[in-house]
């Protein structure tokens, strides 16, 4: 179950992270983040109501409002890294995010056997090779890398809370809506903060226009990441996080290839080699 619900998770943040990758090009990134997450928001409001999720209310929705405070931080700086460099470079550096929950898994005393500790490492390498990133390089490459490092300690930092904000199903749909209620409030706060310093919430060309035509792609990203937070609490609960954390940052792996068969980005021998590297990594783990 563990391995089924965080290559679940990987598929998911994978697909948004390229969509989002795409929206950032055509509109402010702080806006998509708002936008999607108000999606989000909306949806999960419905299930919760649905569910009967507020009996589920108590003091672990704390790590929840912590995740949805990091969360707008990291995805504003992953989108901005998108917008500025390649795909190829951004995605598998973000993926680095993953030493925080395995560290946490660590201390709190999970000890992966010897052919799990094989599967981290080799999944890791994959993941990195996948998008070949160029480390050297323009200015705006060194820029774009910055911002993607604090991202990707906030994803591994969002992991690890979420994980913690609920134990149940009903109780997960609240952790999410919570975290996404936060997420707009932070967003939004730091939206209208943007917009009287001087800078635009809409596109220069379009408008308001463009972000109605772009409202299924950001409901899409939205949900899909709220989508797969959801599946990585439910691996990181049922299994190790050390496993879980790995299997679910395989999403660059699925970001690149996308990128490969909707733009056509061709796909460089050190990335077919972290493609490869991360199928063994995670087939090591799940065997493990």
């Amino acid at each position: 179950m563990t391995a089924l619900f965080a290559l679940a998770t990987s598929l998911l943040w994978g697909l948004a992270d390229f969509g989002g990758g795409l929206l950032t090009r055509r509109a402010p990134a702080l806006t998509v983040v708002v936008a999607s997450q108000s999606v989000a928001v909306v949806v999960l409001g419905a299930i919760v109501v649905a569910t009967g999720g507020w009996h589920e209310a108590g003091a672990q929705l704390w790590y929840a409002v912590a995740a949805g405070a990091v969360g707008p931080v990291a995805m504003l700086s992953f989108y901005k890294a998108l917008a500025l460099g390649p795909m190829g470079v951004v995605s598998p550096l973000g993926s680095l995010g993953v030493a925080v929950p395995i560290g946490v898994g660590l201390m709190i005393g999970e000890r992966p056997g010897l052919l799990q500790f094989a599967g981290i490492a080799v999944a890791v390498a994959g993941i990195v090779l996948a998008g070949g990133p160029e480390l050297r390089g323009a200015a705006v490459q060194r820029q774009a890398i910055g911002l993607t490092l604090v991202a990707a300690f906030g994803f591994g930092a969002v992991m690890t809370l979420i994980a913690e904000a609920s134990t149940t199903i009903t109780g997960l749909f609240l952790a999410l809506f919570v975290q996404r209620v936060t997420n707009v409030a932070v967003g939004g706060a730091a939206l209208y903060a943007s917009v009287k310093r001087g800078a635009r919430a809409l596109p220069e060309d379009g408008g308001m226009r463009v972000i109605w035509s772009s409202l299924p792609a950001l409901a899409f990203v939205g949900l899909a990441d709220v989508a797969a937070n959801g599946t990585y609490s439910i691996a990181a609960q049922n299994g190790p996080v050390t496993v879980a954390a790995v299997l679910a940052n395989l999403y660059p792996v699925v970001t690149v290839l996308a990128a490969l068969v909707l733009l056509k980005e061709r796909l460089r021998l050190v990335q077919a080699t972290g493609a490869g590297l991360a199928l063994v990594g995670t087939v090591l783990l799940a065997g493990g």
